[in-house]
C-alpha cells in the first residue's frame, strides 16, 4: 500500500518521518551491506526492517513503530545510528534530525523584510545580481543588476515575490531556465529542508500547498522526499534581451540575521560576462 502523503498545511513530523524513513530505506541496495540477495526473496526494494534495525541496533519493533507513525521520539543518539545506517547524505541527515526536533534551534523569527545593512550591501554589490530572501524564498530585496535579469520584481505582486512562485507559475519566469526540471527539483529539495526546519511556520505550509495543488512536477518531486539545501550552483537562463546567460551563484547566511540568505550571482564565462555588462549598462 502506498504510504500516505505528508499533509503540509499541518506539518506531521511523525508521518513524515514514517514516510522519510521507509523511502530511504527502499532506496538501499542490500549488495552494497554485503548482504545475500537471496537470502529470502524481496517482495520490496531495499532493506528491510530488521536490516535496519540490526545495523542501528535498536529493535525490529522500534523500527516498525517509527515506520507506522506511533508516536515515537527518538534520541539524539538513535537518530545518528539510523542516518548511519540509512547512508543518510549530510542535508538528509539534518533534515532527520529537524523531523525528530533534535537539532538546536536558532531564536530568529522568521525575516519579512530586509534587515538594512543588508539591503545596502546590495547596492554595494552592483555590478553583480544580488537579492535577499528568507527560508521561505520570499525575496525581501534586490539589487537593479538581479531585477534586469530575472524580472522587475516591483511588478511582481508582494505575496508573489517568491523564487519558487516565480519558477512554477509566473509565465515569463516558467520558460526562463534552460534546465527547468534541474533547477524546480533543487529547489524542491531545498524547500523541503526548510519545511522541516520551521514546521510551526504555517505560511510556509500555506505556500506548498498551493504548490502541490497548482502544479502537478512540484507535487511529483514533493512526493519524492528528496533533501538538498543549495548553498551554490549554476544556471543557464534564456534572456529575452541578451540571449543565454550562465552564472554561478552563491547562497550565504548572515551571522546576524540567520532567516535571511543573501544570493549573488557572478558570470559562468566571458559570453555571460558581456550579457550581464549589457544588462547592467557597462558597455557601449
Amino acid at each position: 500500500m502506498t504510504p500516505p502523503t505528508a499533509d503540509p498545511t499541518t506539518v506531521d513530523t511523525t508521518r513524515e518521518l514514517a514516510a522519510f524513513l521507509r523511502t530511504r530505506r527502499e532506496r538501499l541496495d542490500p549488495r552494497d551491506f554485503g548482504l545475500p540477495s537471496r537470502r529470502r526473496s524481496r517482495r520490496t526494494p531495499g532493506l528491510r526492517r530488521e536490516e535496519v534495525a540490526e545495523l542501528a541496533g535498536v529493535s525490529i519493533d522500534y523500527v516498525v513503530r517509527l515506520e507506522q507513525a506511533r508516536g515515537l521520539r527518538p534520541s539524539a543518539d538513535v537518530v545518528e545510528a539510523l542516518a548511519t545506517a540509512l547512508r543518510l547524505a549530510p542535508d538528509e541527515r539534518a533534515y532527520l534530525f529537524d523531523l525528530t526536533r533534535r537539532r538546536p534551534r536558532g531564536t530568529d523569527r522568521p525575516a519579512t523584510t530586509a534587515a538594512p545593512p543588508l539591503a545596502r550591501l546590495l547596492t554595494d554589490l552592483s555590478p553583480l545580481p544580488a537579492m535577499l530572501m528568507n527560508h521561505r524564498y520570499d525575496i525581501l530585496a534586490w539589487n537593479g543588476e538581479m531585477a534586469r535579469l530575472l524580472v522587475d520584481f516591483d511588478t511582481v505582486a508582494p505575496a508573489q515575490r517568491n523564487a519558487m512562485w516565480l519558477c512554477l507559475m509566473h509565465p515569463e519566469i516558467r520558460e526562463f531556465y534552460v534546465d527547468r526540471a534541474r533547477v524546480v527539483r533543487e529547489g524542491v529539495a531545498h524547500l523541503r529542508a526548510a519545511w522541516a526546519a520551521h514546521a510551526e511556520d504555517r505560511v510556509l505550509a500555506g505556500l506548498i500547498a498551493e504548490f502541490i495543488a497548482g502544479d502537478e512536477e512540484f507535487a511529483r518531486l514533493w512526493a519524492e522526499r528528496d533533501v538538498k539545501v543549495n548553498g551554490r550552483g549554476h544556471k543557464v537562463m534564456r534572456h529575452p534581451e541578451v540571449g543565454t546567460v550562465a552564472v554561478h551563484f552563491e547562497l550565504l547566511t548572515p551571522l546576524g540575521d540567520t532567516d535571511q540568505r543573501l544570493m549573488i550571482c557572478r558570470a559562468a564565462d566571458d559570453e555571460s560576462r558581456s550579457a550581464l555588462d549589457r544588462l547592467s549598462g557597462r558597455t557601449l
